[in-house]
């Protein structure tokens, strides 16, 4: 069963090891938990649908609550303190683009607004509804979880936009295909979600983006049915795919998706190699991406980073000896790990392994084969589950993502880490808070790359606290991202918490055009407000929904 306050599968209960409790105890203190609210006593709270009965809607308090937040740690204190604040009044569950067309009229006709939601887990406040006047209906998109078709002489897999990860791979791998889109949501997130939010995947080297992988599609609007072919090429105009990509809701609602497919790869191993430090893991990373060596992941972890996941490895006996031979080999404090895949014939793979081994020792790299790579890839989707065991613990955690040109990436890293480091200094009293903050690069291209910071903080003594130190570092760190060449988002999308610093990526000229296209397709504003966009003056909603949505 899905955890209703949390993420992903009840039954999992992961365990922080001791030397992980004992690591973050000797960074930032000993912390304790907050009270959680329990489910009766949130259903209590939600109030009378707003909507009239139709038969693909439930009105149901439970069903509403499950569907009222994602995964932002502003939602997850809302799930925990049981104060949503706001709930859908309804949540439909279509199974065809004609009952999406349906419940579209049904939503104009009650003066609803409409909310896209594929797996929920939105970490930039996506799927919130609004506090307004206006009734909100939810669209679930999860019985639209089919291999509709597959072109195998074109490579062309059609689905139903609400098919999660496992399931996507599931049926492509049937038939002897994957996609290859591999985000660390995989578990829960939907095909149709990756596209509205420019999805990336973990072996993005290989497979692509999802701006690479969609081909085409079908998406339902107020004005109408939005057919996208699914062509190789074409310089016939504006691509009104990329209309459609990042679109978070605003346009329509994506019910088919055709994506571009690749055979199952015969073989696939991922490896680990150390560096004495940043600078020359760094440097060895540019030049594998920029000679194009052809992995299909690379994902390199600062010092801190690499020694918080040795601390939270478990294992400490292993651990103990794994960095003894790496002290040998003069490879010790400030150590920054690196792991990399391969992907595709045997031939293509021990040719890339064998690049990628030369480039590593060019810049002083140890390479450990792939005993810690197979860890990583048995874990890949698991992280998430470690905020349950923080949170048990009296920890939240919480992370920043963005991309930047080569020759600002180890600028902006600086000036992340030291403004997340510093956050809270005034805090409790004046006495500060301790931050522990470790990044990691885990997209690569040649201009450049993403730089994926995690955060973690003692909870203070009441949700209200808690909020507070959370908006104190994610609003400043915004902030100095957008104003030092990063974009707001690399692979979250923008949703509600982002939508305050689009403007400073995009200029005047770009939100014009953004705001524009959204008026075309939406003309009274009833699909998604609040989300991409920050709503206008004019609009029927205006004020944002309590309990982490306000960006004053």
């Amino acid at each position: 069963m899905r955890r209703w306050n949390g993420w992903g599968d009840d039954r999992v209960q992961p365990v922080l090891p001791a030397t992980g409790q004992d690591f973050l105890k000797a960074r930032i203190g000993t912390a304790s938990p907050l009270p959680d609210a329990s489910l009766d006593d949130v259903l209590k709270l939600v109030p009378p649908s707003r909507l009239p009965e139709h038969p693909l809607v439930d009105r149901t308090a439970e069903t509403r609550t499950r569907h009222a937040r994602g995964q932002s740690l502003p939602d997850w204190l809302a799930m925990r303190s049981g104060r949503f604040h706001t709930f859908p009044d309804g949540v439909a569950l279509p199974a065809t683009s004609a009952d999406v067309k349906e419940l579209l009229s049904y939503a104009e006709a009650s003066g609803a607004h409409v909310i896209p939601y594929g797996g929920g887990t939105s970490v930039a406040g996506h799927i919130n509804p609004l506090a307004g006047d206006a009734p909100v209906l939810t669209v679930s998109l999860a019985r639209m979880n089919r291999l509709l078709d597959l072109d195998v002489e074109s490579q062309l897999a059609t689905f139903g936009a609400g098919t999660p990860g496992p399931l996507v791979e599931a049926q492509l791998r049937a038939r002897g295909y994957t996609l290859g889109h591999f985000p660390q949501s995989f578990e829960l997130s939907t095909l149709g979600g990756w596209v509205a939010s420019r999805s990336s995947g973990q072996q993005s080297l290989r497979y692509g983006r999802i701006e690479q992988l969609f081909a085409g599609g079908r998406i339902e609007t107020l004005r109408g049915t939005l057919l996208i072919p699914t062509l190789p090429a074409s310089s016939a105009g504006p691509d009104i795919r990329e209309m459609v990509l990042g679109s978070e809701g605003r346009l329509g609602i994506i019910t088919e998706v055709a994506v571009r497919v690749t055979p199952l790869p015969v073989t696939e191993s991922f490896h680990v190699a150390f560096f004495p430090d940043w600078t020359r893991a760094t440097a060895a990373s540019r030049a594998l991406v920029q000679n194009r060596t052809q992995l299909s992941m690379l994902r390199l972890s600062n010092a801190t980073e690499t020694e918080t996941q040795l601390a939270l490895a478990g294992h400490p006996g292993l651990i103990r000896l794994l960095e003894g031979y790496l002290s040998l080999r003069k490879v010790a404090a400030g150590k920054c790990m690196m792991t990399f895949g391969v992907t595709g014939s045997a031939r293509q793979c021990s040719s890339a392994l064998s690049e990628a081994k030369s480039l590593c020792r060019r810049h002083d790299g140890i390479y450990m084969g792939t005993g810690l790579g197979r860890k990583w890839a048995e874990k890949r989707f698991a992280m998430p589950y470690l905020r349950e065991s923080l949170w048990q613990l009296g920890y939240a955690v919480d992370t920043l993502e963005t991309a930047t040109d080569w020759d600002n990436v180890g600028h902006l890293t600086e000036l992340i880490e030291h403004n997340l480091n510093t956050g809270l200094q005034d805090d409790a009293g004046g006495s500060g808070e301790k931050v522990h903050v470790f990044t990691h690069l885990s997209h690569f291209y040649p201009q450049g790359c993403s730089i994926y910071t995690t955060y973690v903080f003692r909870v203070a003594d009441s949700y209200e606290a808690t909020l507070a130190r959370w908006q104190a570092l994610k609003h400043s760190t915004s902030a100095l991202i957008v104003t030092n060449r990063g974009t707001i988002s690399h692979q979250h999308g923008v949703g509600k918490d982002h939508a305050p610093y689009l403007p400073v990526e995009k200029g005047p000229l770009g939100m014009m055009a953004i705001h524009a296209l959204a008026r075309a397709f939406d003309p009274e504003q009833r699909l998604n407000p609040g989300t991409l966009l920050q709503t206008q003056p004019g609009d029927p909603v205006n004020q944002p929904s309590a309990g982490g949505d306000r960006h004053d």
